[in-house]
């Protein structure tokens, strides 16, 4: 009998999901590391259904490992950067991923990471954890008042994008962005302006990145796009690392290019840029921009649900056009 393949252990929810489907699960053992390559290879072999995550990389080697039962491969994530759909689109395979159930989520991560950084927050914590003496001034730790009329530029409105747009309207901020959505009914209703990506960088005192890794989105913020921006400026990557230029972005930190940076991901992640850990004007957190319970159940469930469709012969519920 052939059998689901996991590479990483799933929240308890979406495993029962997962047990639902009658077939045998083959989950990667360390719930905390991704499997090695030779794993994955191994664990492929024979599987109907593969259910992995943004850390796995599937392309010819692993679809050929897999075989050619292998149905589907549903990621779990709204990226699927690291899966060579046409690959997969050529062996029959099916690919999905999960998006909608995770953009309120990440929402609230990337305005986090907006507020963090524009009012010093964490910066702030740990001058007070160092011990050092203090007294109330004021000047110290000022930073940028987002609600008194702060312009937050949106590269990419999208479904996440839209939902830090709605955040953004409820806090008084001009809104610019880039994308066809930016000149919709939706966006027209929380004031969002579209524009073009030179203009956001020029006018914006917030840049929330929220575009899908492309080979065109590769290094999109780079130098020149850095230091278009305001001296003022903070920059917000909650999207996919590489989208940043994260030399760049750490020299362009260091000197005062821009003022600070919040960031969820990175460009060779999990390695985060040396430089940029010993800024003190970059937030930076490992990844965890969906990482609500509720969310994490809802991604796990709905990777399972598009095995189950498409075992069932029935059409995916999250396709991924190839």
């Amino acid at each position: 009998m052939s059998h689901v393949y996991l590479s990483r252990q799933l929240t308890p929810a979406a495993m029962t999901a997962a047990e639902s489907l009658g077939l045998p699960l083959v989950v990667h053992d360390d719930p905390d590391h991704p499997p090695s390559r030779q794993q994955l290879l191994q664990g492929v072999r024979g599987a109907s259904a593969v259910i992995t995550l943004l850390t796995e990389r599937i392309d010819d080697e692993v679809l050929e490992a897999a075989g050619s039962q292998l149905r589907v491969v549903a990621n779990c994530a709204v990226g699927y950067d690291n899966i060579s759909v046409p690959a997969a689109v050529s062996r029959g395979v099916v690919v999905t991923n999960t998006p909608g159930v995770l953009d309120e989520a990440t929402a609230d991560c990337a305005f986090g990471l907006v507020l963090a950084s524009a009012r010093r927050l964490v910066e702030g914590d740990r001058f007070i954890r160092s011990g050092a003496e203090w007294i109330w001034g004021p000047q110290a730790f000022v930073g940028l008042d987002v609600s008194a009329g702060a312009t937050l530029g949106i590269v990419g409105l999208g479904r996440i994008g839209m939902a830090v747009a709605r955040r953004a309207a409820a806090f008084n901020m001009r809104i610019l962005a880039t994308g066809s959505r930016a000149a919709g009914a939706e966006a027209a209703g929380y004031g969002v302006q579209q524009v073009d990506l030179q203009r956001l960088l020029a006018e914006s005192d917030v840049v929330s990145l929220h575009c899908p890794l492309t080979p065109e989105t590769r290094h999109l913020i780079g130098a020149d796009q850095l230091a278009a921006m305001k001296p003022t400026a903070i920059l917000v990557n909650t999207a996919r690392g590489p989208i940043v230029d994260e030399a760049a972005l750490a020299v362009a930190l260091r000197d005062g290019v821009i003022a600070a940076a919040g960031l969820d991901v990175y460009e060779d992640e999990p390695r985060v840029h040396p430089e940029l850990c010993a800024l003190d004007n970059v937030v930076l957190l490992p990844h965890i921009g969906s990482a609500g319970q509720a969310t994490r159940d809802a991604m796990g469930r709905l990777a399972v649900d598009n095995v189950r469709a498409v075992l069932a012969g029935e059409p995916p519920l999250t396709p991924v056009a190839g």
